[in-house]
């Protein structure tokens, strides 16, 4: 019997009075925590504290307030399944998604019977947590309790694996009794795909669902313009658009600006601007993805003018509006816009973790390291990304030791660092020669945080040994790379020993890079230099010479002419 049928029954039969039907009335519309806690007093004060059905109702209203559901379930002598599902829900949504693996062994130690949601709702917690061993536990649980013939059990399971990054996992799962396969099912395998970036994936999978029978949603439209758009497939974009069109589709916003995001991606913006001004109805998001497509093809001055024109038309940019904005004008090294942005920003919108983060990456990368610095220290909000720009812009501006002050002081304020944190910090002790600490941020990245490192984070330890003179070394650490075939590490350990004069290595290094086919004209001109440092002066002409000839034998040659520019009167 469900909660709303009771609820009808006992109204109808007088199962109890009419103040008590009226009590569950009012729970439904209750939002805060205060408005739950005086129907709470209520039935408390009428006795109806220990009645299942009032007490599941009171637990239901508090879901998005954690703290005061625990409180009421822990007053439950014998809570029932719905009661911890119910819990279990709460958690799942809350900022304590872990806590939900607690409240599953407790409902699993007490002998009651699951159902299908609870396993849905702890898998929800799993996919959230990221917690890969619990759910391939829980996973094994569902087998086993034979809970597994649920759709809703099987595409929560495809999701927990696509967001985990084990999309093999997600497929086979997938694969088994495909006829059980549902709309849900294809679009969360296609979004998995989408979270690994295999777009061609896509595509294919898409053309399976529509010879299976199905008819794609607008989440299927965007999972397949996502694919497309990354494949930089131009004939693919008017195809899928085509196809909008006959469904229907581009009645979505949301279609419409992943339509708008292929076409920029294709280098198509005039197209993408005839689609939006195509649009009666405009919906922030859309204004956005356009002023951001504009700043990312170099036309900032476009960019500003279609936030002129929003402003006209009464809509209110939001942090995002401006982000995109604010990084064109950091790549650019046009402070006069950001100037206006920061104008704009400080009349009508709130510095936000997005919209501070662009600030502080703009102000450090145009040279203004101490604006940037005030607007870091003003922000009330700070997220991993906030930090690690104000930890990047002193490392290029060389101040290696307030960027490692910056760091020490992250993690002492709670903020976990990402593997990009831990990028900037290792490029700003190479900048700054500080090695031992380098090689301790190194070292506390693996063992205290568990990130595997990649190419960026092993090139920069080769180029901070090979700053301080420690060649062998980098040497050895380059040799022990995952990607044998960073061309990146091998010239940066090859400028290392043009720096020092080691030849022998360096002769090394030159071969590697030939062996990998990297022929850039970079690394004859550093072993030229190499010879000339370590006066073996006939060598290095030589080397010039086959630089030489290696930039006239090709038709474009890979080393480009400089260009710097200007902004007067900002």
């Amino acid at each position: 019997m469900t909660q709303a049928l009771a609820l009808r029954l006992g109204q109808r039969f007088n199962l109890w009075p009419p103040e008590n039907s009226k009590l569950i009335s009012l729970l439904q519309f209750c939002k805060q925590v205060s408005e739950i806690s005086q129907i709470h007093g209520s039935i408390v004060k009428t006795g109806l504290d220990h009645n299942p059905f009032f007490l599941s109702k009171l637990l239901a209203s508090s879901i998005h307030h954690i703290q005061y559901a625990a409180s009421i379930f822990s007053h439950i002598q014998n809570p029932n399944l719905f009661m911890f599902n119910t819990l279990l829900r709460a958690y799942s949504i809350s900022s304590e998604p872990n806590k939900a693996f607690l409240v599953f062994n407790d409902l699993r130690a007490r002998g009651i019977v699951l159902d299908q949601f609870s396993f849905i709702t702890t898998l929800k917690a799993c996919a959230r947590e990221l917690a890969i061993e619990t759910g391939q536990g829980i996973h094994g649980v569902v087998v086993r309790s034979g809970h597994g013939g649920f759709i809703g059990v099987k595409n929560t399971l495809l999701h927990f694996y696509c967001v985990s990054g084990k999309i093999e996992d997600a497929h086979h799962l997938f694969d088994e009794f495909p006829h059980r396969n549902d709309l849900v099912s294809w679009n969360t395998l296609m979004g998995g795909y989408l979270h690994v970036s295999q777009p061609r994936v896509i595509v294919d999978l898409f053309r399976q669902m529509c010879r299976g029978g199905f008819q794609a949603s607008v989440t299927s439209v965007l999972h397949l313009l996502s694919a497309i758009g990354e494949l930089g497939s131009y004939l693919g974009g008017e195809s899928v658009h085509g196809y909008c069109i006959k469904m229907g589709f581009c009645d979505s916003l949301h279609v419409v600006t992943a339509l708008i995001d292929v076409y920029a991606k294709n280098g198509e913006i005039e197209l993408a601007r005839r689609i939006f001004d195509g649009v009666a109805v405009k919906d922030v998001v859309l204004w956005n993805c356009l002023v951001d497509k504009y700043a990312k093809c170099g036309m900032v001055e476009e960019a500003v003018a279609l936030l002129r024109l929003m402003r006209l038309e009464r809509t209110k940019p939001n942090s995002s509006t401006l982000a995109g904005l604010l990084s064109a004008c950091a790549a650019s090294g046009s402070l006069s816009v950001g100037r206006f942005i920061m104008d704009h920003v400080e009349e009508k919108l709130v510095l936000d973790a997005v919209l501070g983060t662009a600030l502080v990456d703009m102000y450090a990368k145009c040279g203004f390291l101490d604006k940037a610095l005030d607007i870091f220290e003003s922000m009330e909000n700070r997220d991993v990304k906030s930090w690690t720009a104000m930890i990047s812009g002193y490392g290029v501006h060389g101040e290696a030791g307030n960027a490692l002050r910056l760091f020490y002081r992250m993690e002492e304020e709670g903020c976990r660092p990402n593997a990009v944190t831990f990028l900037a910090v290792l490029s700003a002790c190479s900048h700054g020669g500080l090695v031992r600490e380098g090689v301790w941020c190194f070292e506390n990245m693996v063992r205290k945080y568990g990130f595997v490192p990649e190419v960026g984070h092993y090139g920069c330890m080769v180029d901070l040994l090979g700053r301080a003179g420690l060649l062998e070394e980098a040497h050895r650490l380059i040799e022990s790379l995952p990607v044998k075939s960073d061309v990146s590490a091998w010239r940066a350990l090859l400028s290392a020993c043009r720096v020092y004069g080691y030849v022998a290595l360096g002769e090394v290094v030159q071969r590697v890079l030939a062996e990998l086919n990297d022929d850039h004209p970079t690394n004859a001109m550093l072993l030229s230099g190499t010879y000339a440092i370590a006066g073996r002066l006939h060598d290095s002409s030589n080397m010039k010479d086959t630089v030489v000839e290696q930039m006239v034998r090709k038709e474009n040659p890979v080393k480009e002419a400089g260009l710097s520019t200007i902004e007067l009167d900002s």
